[in-house]
């Protein structure tokens, strides 16, 4: 039930720094950010900075790095049955505030969904010199958005 996010994926100067709430169970097991094969994360992000989709997942970091991206989590830790964010339980923050003061080119936070963007204003302050973005999950759990318009939202605030 003790559940516990990855190290940051962080390129040198990153602009956009993406946060998710907390790996599900698949992905923690496959040790990747979203790492559930329906997870429309890495799709979208190959497909708004138009390269070849690949399965590889340090490819996938690469993706991250050489776009000025930088993927983390807001929960550190927490008690968790199953992959459901409802179902967190005793969360213990990332250290954001100290990831945001070594890295000052960070200029935009985009939230992988509401639970994420929740879970940061709880924890975290507004930094006036930083846009906060909150969009749609890309999360299989999330079936409201077809794979279209959520990509269109996302490299809208991305690009």
């Amino acid at each position: 039930m003790h559940k516990q996010s990855f190290a940051a994926i962080i390129s040198e100067q990153p602009k956009t720094l993406i946060l998710g709430s907390l790996p599900g169970d698949i992905s923690l097991e496959v040790n990747q950010y979203y790492g559930h094969p329906r997870n429309r994360f890495w799709k979208m992000i190959f497909e708004i900075f138009e390269t070849k989709f690949s399965k590889d997942y340090e490819i996938r970091k690469q993706l991250i790095l050489q776009n000025k991206l930088a993927l983390w989590d807001v929960v550190h830790s927490a008690e968790r049955k199953g992959s459901m964010d409802v179902d967190m339980k005793n969360v213990s923050p990332n250290q954001i505030d100290e990831l945001l003061n070594e890295h000052p080119t960070i200029e935009k936070i985009i939230f992988n969904g509401k639970k994420a963007e929740q879970l940061f204003w709880k924890y975290f302050d507004e930094k006036t010199s930083i846009e906060y973005i909150s969009l749609p999950s890309t999360s299989p759990a999330n079936a409201q958005f077809s794979y279209e318009r959520l990509l269109k939202i996302w490299k809208n605030a991305i690009i």
